[in-house]
């Protein structure tokens, strides 16, 4: 099959999927259109519905369907290398199956940016909050650190006084839903509808890939990995269903979820969301000053550091090679999705934290 061969309603199907690709591209420069039209407009809209469609399940749709679109390209695999084995492939099917696999890629990608891609355009949650400034230095970097320290110690301390326990999966998502709820008074851009939030059928695998949660743009479904150290849970649901708001950027989905958690009543959310951008900020106190972040991190409570402690641990029990790979692979992904830090973008919340505080006075 040779270029000539091909026939003019692929051609002419192959000019619009380039069309509309390139008018996403174009889109995507304008940050204050996307913002405005696209994450506080048709987004909301699609998102939602989405949410009404999947919400009512209890099993993750979006899982399902990852796991047939991989035993199709599975069997596609197979397939192929056995005509391969069979001389069975002639050259002629070459150009048909780099036109099939062109037609899959870039309907993805169409679709991937209509549901959500363009998120990672938005003038972002700094944006609405008019957080703006040089940034931070190493003093502002070590009084966050302090306050986080003082906050986490309290809240850890509030909860062993009032005994409270975990609570399972059913709970927990319906907690996080009031989190949102009461946050969306303070905060009108984070106001939440329609609950679509799931344990991942996944969750064993990932511990091995290293992922605590993720967000399905094609079924608006948000999956947690409800496997991890039960702490760790409360504020990993906060952060994505943030991204299934329009917070695309990991740093920020950080951020929308740290004020739906911080700003609820609910003192279990509270430590676990104060918890986890504690381990972000001494993260970066170490790159800067490493003899610093020790010595503070011996001002938590042995409970505090027991968590802590548990979590190192379960990280150590599921190391793997395929591990590495896999987050080097997602780091790519960001980079290619406005995130040229790649994983530390996920740090990158404290930069927001700092700036709230210094505007506010509140963490």
């Amino acid at each position: 099959m040779s270029f000539k061969q091909v026939s003019k309603s692929t051609v002419v199907r192959i000019i619009l999927l380039l069309i509309l690709i390139f008018l996403i591209k174009i889109l995507a420069t304008d940050s204050l259109w996307v913002e405005k039209y696209y994450t506080a407009g048709f987004f909301q809209w699609v998102s939602g519905l989405l949410r009404i469609i999947t919400g009512w399940l209890p099993v993750s749709i979006g899982d399902i369907l990852y796991f047939l679109a991989g035993v199709w390209l599975l069997y596609k695999i197979i397939r192929f290398f056995v005509k391969l084995f069979k001389k069975q492939y002639k050259p002629k099917m070459f150009l048909t199956s780099i036109v099939k696999i062109f037609f899959i890629a870039t309907v993805i990608y169409i679709i991937f940016n209509i549901f959500w891609g363009l998120n990672y355009n938005t003038k972002g949650i700094a944006y609405q909050l008019n957080l703006t400034g040089p940034g931070y230095d190493t003093t502002d970097l070590k009084n966050i650190e302090q306050l986080l320290i003082l906050t986490v110690n309290q809240r850890k301390q509030a909860l062993i006084n009032k005994r409270e326990t975990y609570p399972g999966n059913r709970e927990l998502f319906s907690r996080a839903y009031n989190c949102y709820q009461q946050s969306g008074r303070l905060f009108p851009f984070l106001k939440y509808n329609y609950r679509s939030v799931k344990s991942s059928l996944y969750g064993r695998l990932g511990n091995y890939l290293g992922f605590t949660g993720y967000y399905n743009p094609f079924t608006g479904e948000a999956q947690l990995n409800t496997t991890v150290p039960k702490f760790l849970l409360p504020y990993t649901t906060c952060h994505e269903m943030a991204h299934q708001i329009g917070y695309a950027k990991e740093d920020e989905a950080n951020f929308a979820g740290y004020l739906a958690a911080t700003s609820s009543t609910d003192t279990l959310f509270h430590y676990s969301a104060y918890l986890d951008l504690f381990l972000y900020a001494n993260r970066e106190l170490f790159f800067v000053d490493s003899v610093y972040a020790k010595e503070v991190y011996k001002q938590l409570t042995p409970e505090v550091k027991a968590d802590i402690k548990e979590f190192r641990e379960f990280l150590l029990s599921h190391r793997n090679p395929i591990e590495p790979f896999i987050t080097w692979l997602y780091g790519k992904y960001l980079k290619a999705n406005q995130q040229p830090e790649g994983m530390r973008t996920y740090n990158e919340v404290i930069a927001d934290l700092i700036a709230f505080y210094k505007r506010t006075g509140r963490i």
